[in-house]
């Protein structure tokens, strides 16, 4: 028998139908929703007149334009009080799995899939939100959708899809004191670019990606579609096993051992071939930083940005209208660059694990004085155990407060703005131009970065305040 990718392995098990020359009609085992790209999906089934079809494979939340202050009080913003007034009425009508807010499972859609067990080795999961591919880190084809494929996957629960091209990104050797998960995947793409995996299905492996928790594999996942590609994946192990097992959430009915059997089997063949190959030393990664307006534009913290004469001249203008958004030069060195916002959070960087790296560098100090802090748990899981762990305590001592979960100013479609002009260290994925605001300027980095600026009120290198 030929040997087969992982990728190969799930994605050929659940094609219902191969269209000539054409895409796959996929099946897919799990759908989460949310209230931004639902509605009009809702709306064609009313139209329609028909059901959705498999309702207990569609999970919702609301996430992306809810508050995360007063979140006991009627949501203010009239736009997004009504979307997801509108996901609760749909969910209702169709018979859908709502975690709404206040709810004790409420959280982001990819914060909250993993932690409640609904994302497992081998499953086809999609959502209607570019970064679903989080859910890769279990061994699990996951990407996002548009509105009219949510509505085809409400419908038939399956979708029309090219099958992509296969890329391995093997990260081997050991990372560097203050080095993490986001530093990995924030290395990776400013070494291929934001279009380096494009047409891609990105498998990661090697010794670094192993090191990793389940937390910071989903980390790694989640910014696979920030490099072009269409989703990222890793082989599960005793590590997604025992992290599955743990859940208290986990379903109830399943025959662990015939589970194991199988997900063992979840791993590409010696000798599968891969389209792309790329293999990245991890001893080489240093805390991260983007200095532009795309993720691709990254670079150790300590680094300077690039001079005008190492781009190339058909960029170099693109380059410096973009460095000129962000009130920077060529050459320039960022460390000590004063900075006014801080953001911890989104469905990135929004884990527990993430949390209490933040506090592990905030713990005994003080939150500097110019800047705003928005720490923002990923769920009411994660805001619960923050507080029974008495990181929420060390928070407060330091000046910081820990808000109630959501997406909050990943993209600012709720009040967490970052005001023009403004810098904010973000732990966030994206950078782009008002993502956070309009006129914000945002630069991606860990909790550990943020952590650093928080405290100092500029950027600095985290690796001098680790104990």
């Amino acid at each position: 028998m030929e040997p087969k990718t992982l990728f190969d392995k799930i994605w050929d098990s659940h094609v219902v139908q191969s269209v000539e020359k054409g895409p796959d009609i996929l099946y897919i085992d799990q759908h989460f929703i949310h209230e931004v790209t639902s509605p009009q999906a809702f709306n064609g089934l009313r139209k329609r007149g028909i059901p959705v079809f498999r309702p207990e494979r569609t999970l919702a939340t609301a996430d992306h334009n809810i508050p995360t202050k007063d979140q006991d009080k009627p949501i203010r913003n009239e736009l997004s009080r009504n979307q997801v007034d509108r996901l609760t009425e749909n969910c209702r009508d169709f018979g859908i799995e709502y975690f709404g807010l206040n709810h004790p499972s409420n959280g982001i859609v990819h914060v909250i899939g993993p932690e409640l067990g609904y994302t497992r080795p081998g499953m086809t999961i999609v959502c209607g939100d570019s970064h679903t591919s989080t859910h890769g880190a279990f061994g699990a084809v996951a990407f996002g959708i548009g509105t009219s494929e949510v509505e085809m996957v409400l419908a038939t629960q399956c979708i029309l899809q090219p099958k992509p091209g296969k890329m391995r990104i093997s990260v081997n050797g050991k990372l560097g004191k203050g080095v993490t998960a986001k530093d990995v995947i924030m290395y990776i793409i400013s070494q291929i670019s934001t279009g380096g995996a494009t047409g891609y299905f990105v498998e990661y492996a090697g010794s670094v990606i192993r090191d990793l928790s389940m937390e910071g594999r989903m980390t790694v996942c989640n910014m696979s579609i920030e490099m072009g590609a269409r989703g990222g994946l890793i082989a599960p192990d005793n590590k997604t096993m025992n992290y599955l097992k743990d859940l208290p959430s986990f379903p109830l009915g399943f025959d662990w051992e015939a589970l194991l059997t199988q997900w063992n089997s979840f791993k590409s063949d010696p000798g599968a071939v891969f389209d792309r190959e790329l293999q990245f030393d991890g001893s080489l990664i240093r805390p991260m930083i983007t200095y532009g307006t795309n993720p691709g534009m990254g670079m150790a913290i300590d680094d300077s940005i690039p001079e005008i004469g190492d781009i190339k001249a058909e960029d170099a203008p693109s380059f410096l209208k973009l460095l000129d958004y962000m009130g920077f030069k060529p050459g320039m060195k960022l460390l000590g660059h004063p900075v006014d916002y801080v953001f911890v959070g989104s469905c990135t960087n929004g884990r527990i694990e993430d949390l209490r790296e933040f506090a592990r560098i905030v713990k005994g100090r003080k939150k500097a004085p110019g800047v705003t802090a928005l720490i923002v748990p990923g769920s009411k899981a994660v805001e619960k155990q923050a507080i029974s762990e008495g990181i929420n305590n060390i928070l407060q001592k330091a000046g910081f407060e820990l808000r109630q979960p959501g997406c909050s100013s990943c993209l600012a479609m709720n009040e967490d703005k970052i005001p023009p002009g403004k810098y904010a260290v973000s732990t966030t994925n994206r950078n782009f131009e008002g993502r956070q605001g309009p006129g914000s300027r945002t630069l991606l980095a860990s909790p550990l970065v943020a952590a650093a600026a928080a405290i100092t009120g500029k950027l600095s290198d985290p690796r001098e305040f680790i104990r």
